[in-house]
């Protein structure tokens, strides 16, 4: 296919190819976005098409690119749609910082350490072990063990607020 007949078609179709998207779609800026993207995979597909089939070639490329666009935007949630009273909360006081720090407190001071160090500072197993003076194998069993601590007092916690 030649540049002179892939701009007939331009000229020929891409009106068309339009009015077609933008009756299903009914946003013009997407159906514009859906024209072009349509004659771009034709461009790179040149070769490929035949002659005679140009148009409905055209419309078939068009309808799947919809088919794509609206099952993504689906997807996605639109701003317009999202409900302020989702967004924010009156129960009241909660500073999960506070309680959280509050929780940690109640750890025996060796599993608070290997906590503050794993899960606030970002140290390896091994590193906690050369910094504490442990072995590997304990600061992993501290870890745990202040972990289910934390994990069963925060939910007695939440049942309360």
């Amino acid at each position: 296919m030649t540049v002179k007949e892939y701009n007939q078609s331009v000229d020929s179709y891409s009106d068309n190819l339009f009015r077609f998207v933008l009756k299903n779609i009914k946003d013009e800026e997407k159906a514009k976005d859906i024209v072009q993207d349509t004659y771009v995979k034709f461009w790179e597909k040149r070769d490929n098409v035949d002659v005679n089939k140009i148009k409905s070639y055209l419309f078939t490329t068009a309808y799947h690119t919809l088919i794509d666009v609206v099952r993504r935007d689906k997807k996605q949630a639109s701003f317009d749609v999202v409900k302020e009273e989702n967004l924010t909360t009156n129960d009241g006081y909660t500073d999960l910082q506070e309680v959280l720090l509050a929780a940690i407190e109640q750890l025996p001071e060796d599993q608070k350490a290997v906590i503050l160090l794993r899960d606030y500072e970002g140290y390896a197993y091994n590193e906690i072990a050369e910094i504490t003076g442990m072995t590997e194998s304990k600061v992993k069993v501290y870890i745990f063990r202040g972990r289910k601590f934390l994990k069963n007092y925060l939910g007695s916690v939440e049942a309360v607020l």
